[in-house]
């Protein structure tokens, strides 16, 4: 990680003082032709690309170190679940600081599988954002809950607790909280929330992993925290994920279900030791272990670098005409960045419009997307209300999907939905030099946007 290293900035007092002077600095439109590079045509229009170095690869493989230890596991031909495995849940564990882990075979899993041991099911419902992937509201409605949307906050992108109290009903059983693109959610007043209706809170930390709110990692703060592991990860090991808690009757009942519902300890393979609880299995293999030990040991120095560079960029675009940042929730110490996210608005680009960034971005060198769709409208949760197993689990009227439909509107999260932009976390493992790169891109595009609006 030679490159890594060189990405880091120069002492804290400098960056902060670099990072206050760009805060005060004024961007009238008038003055934006006379910054270093705006005048530049852009590359939509016939100029250079701001950035024409390429980008990190991902996944990060280093031969030197990552394929010995998966070799071994190869050539030991004990490939399914033993000590490679307990020693990576024992790390992940240490390294969020939780007490246990347990890994299986994705996230999706994970949440799924942590649901179903708290208990969640038919008659329940669950809080949770709409800003989220869609693996989220599923994990719900594979153990028969009922998922309700609460809106965002349009700052920070994360469930707004503000709107939680408001969703609650005494079907009401947990808060799912989302640490959407790795940036965490307010934990501190979503635990308040939960204690005082004593409601259960699984947090999904499939974006979230080393975030930290006042230095305690995401994924700690509820009864459980489930981890992704999926090859775009900033954690990534092609497939797999990872539940962890404190609560070792909980994380009992998860090992048994992940393995045929055997009990805690018994190991892979096992004949006639018994099965106490119904299970399916969720097991992930040795090879898959060994590769997540190798992304572990780099994980650390990666997540520093890409919050450190994630706040260089927001300095350096925050004060673009229609670029609006992200801004952290309460307390955050640290955040992932699986993305990196700001809001885009068109009226301060001339009427360009998203697409049309999107594309002048991308000419400029800087891959980027327009993110989710709102979740809450799409027909996934009308198409579980019209499945045989809701019509049995619940009363017509409490399957009306209208009705439904009126309970979770999320209007914030629509906004949201049309104005966001990404850049993925690659990006963000890059020189310091490559994030000047990126803000001149969007200054360029931002000074030439009347004629990127009329090219189209």
């Amino acid at each position: 990680m030679k490159k890594a290293t060189a990405g880091v900035p120069v002492g804290r007092r400098t960056f902060m003082k670099a990072a206050a002077a760009a805060a005060m600095t004024q961007w009238p439109a008038a003055a934006c032709a006379s910054v270093a590079g705006v005048a530049r045509m852009p590359a939509r229009l016939g100029g250079s690309k701001a950035h024409d170095a390429g980008w990190p690869r991902w996944p990060r493989w280093i031969s030197e170190t990552d394929e010995q230890s998966l070799m071994s596991v190869v050539r030991s031909g004990v490939w399914s679940r033993a000590g490679t495995v307990n020693a990576f849940e024992k790390q992940w564990a240490a390294a969020m600081g939780a007490k246990r882990c347990l890994a299986v075979v994705n996230g999706t899993q994970a949440l799924i599988t942590a649901l179903a041991q708290l208990n969640i099911g038919a008659g329940d419902e669950v809080i949770l954002p709409p800003y989220t992937f869609i693996a989220t509201p599923q994990s719900i409605l594979m153990n028969g809950a009922i998922p309700i949307f609460c809106d965002i906050d349009p700052a920070t992108y994360q469930l707004d607790p503000g709107k939680i109290e408001a969703a609650i009903t005494p079907r009401t059983r947990a808060i799912l909280p989302v640490h959407i693109l790795g940036l965490p959610a307010d934990m501190t007043a979503i635990m308040d929330l939960a204690r005082k209706h004593n409601l259960l809170v699984v947090e999904d930390a499939c974006q979230a992993w080393m975030a930290e709110i006042h230095g305690k990692k995401c994924g700690t703060f509820g009864h459980a925290g489930c981890y992704s592991f999926q090859n775009s990860k900033n954690m990534a090991i092609g497939e797999g994920g990872a539940i962890v808690s404190d609560d070792d009757a909980f994380m009992d009942r998860c090992f048994s279900y992940h393995n045929y519902g055997n009990a805690y300890g018994t190991a892979v393979g096992t004949v006639g030791a018994g099965t106490p609880m119904l299970g399916t299995k969720l097991r992930i293999t040795e090879y898959q272990a060994a590769i997540g030990l190798a992304q572990l040991k780099r994980l650390p120095l990666e997540s520093a670098l890409r919050h450190e560079n994630a706040e260089y960029l927001k300095q350096r675009i925050r004060g673009i005409p229609g670029i609006t940042p992200y801004v952290f929730s309460p307390g955050v110490t640290r955040a992932a960045f699986h993305l990196f996210p700001f809001r885009f608005d068109a009226a301060a680009f001339h009427g360009l419009t998203r697409s049309a960034f999107l594309n002048a971005l991308h000419a400029e060198g800087v891959p980027c997307s327009s993110g989710y769709t709102p979740l809450n409208t799409m027909p996934f949760v009308q198409h579980a209300f019209q499945t045989k197993n809701f019509r049995r689990m619940y009363a017509a009227e409490e399957l009306n999907y209208a009705a439904w439909l009126a309970r979770t509107r999320c209007p914030e999260n629509d906004c949201l939905c049309r104005e966001m932009v990404w850049l993925p976390q690659n990006l963000l493992l890059a020189e310091r030099s490559a994030m000047d790169d990126i803000a001149n891109a969007i200054e360029k595009i931002h000074a030439h946007a009347d004629k990127l609006s009329a090219k189209g």
